[in-house]
């Protein structure tokens, strides 16, 4: 109903017509292991058929970089961290380590914005293992490139799993609508964490994914009487059942 009194404002107010894609619920990806890669700045050559040299390295990109991809604690965000020397770094571009170090955040979380799976990807350790360059051809732009390339091939070494935005509920429903309230919540996926009754009232907590709370939504009056009563707060991201 919400989708359509915007759609009805928009083209009422502003002349503007819209069509709304179906609901899809925002979400994340962690990664499941440990990842590495490297590209080189300088290409090995080989000879080929006609005797003329041709690069075997991928990189088109005027430096050297080495990424490797670490699992992270849950809710640590992204964090990037530093393992090589002072002298391999490219400080002509950036004037210190800290503004490598803070351009190379910037790199990784623009890539990290859509991952293996198309979802955004958070809760991991970026190290910097390797890096070169070739003064002075190599510019910022070339470091920003290269980090998207090498990043996305570590990441698919580490894996990613696809988690989704749960939420934790409190229903209060009446007592004797119990025996049909936690079948539903089975059925949804729901997982029950505590059931307490209080005279006519019982009240029930529950963690569901979040794109399921709109069908409990739906169904719970029904099995109710219409006295059913949700309260739901965000409750994180759990990996997608499969």
């Amino acid at each position: 109903m919400q989708k359509e009194v915007i759609e009805a404002q928009l083209a009422r107010d502003y002349g503007i017509d819209v069509d709304f894609h179906e609901t899809t619920t925002i979400c994340i990806e962690r990664p499941v292991g440990s990842g590495e890669a490297l590209e080189i700045l300088h290409a090995e050559t080989h000879s080929n058929v006609t005797g003329k040299s041709s690069p075997t390295s991928s990189n088109p990109f005027i430096a050297t970089l080495g990424l490797r991809v670490d699992r992270a604690p849950i809710g640590s965000g992204i964090e990037l961290r530093l393992a090589v020397g002072v002298r391999l770094l490219p400080i002509y571009i950036y004037k210190t380590v800290d503004l490598f170090a803070e351009h190379m955040r910037q790199y990784v979380a623009e890539t990290l914005q859509v991952g293996l799976a198309g979802w955004k990807v958070t809760d991991c350790t970026v190290t910097v293992t390797d890096c070169g360059y070739r003064v002075p051809e190599t510019t910022a732009a070339e470091f920003r490139k290269v980090t998207q390339l090498v990043l996305m091939r570590a990441l698919g070494q580490a894996g990613t799993e696809v988690c989704e935005p749960m939420a934790h509920l409190q229903l209060e429903v009446p007592a004797d609508s119990v025996s049909g309230v936690l079948p539903l919540l089975g059925r949804l996926g729901a997982r029950v964490q505590g059931q307490s009754t209080r005279g006519p009232l019982s009240t029930i907590e529950a963690v569901l994914p979040a794109a399921r709370v709109h069908g409990l939504q739906r169904q719970l009056p029904a099995l109710t009487a219409g006295e059913g009563v949700i309260e739901s707060r965000f409750a994180g991201y759990e990996p997608v059942a499969r």
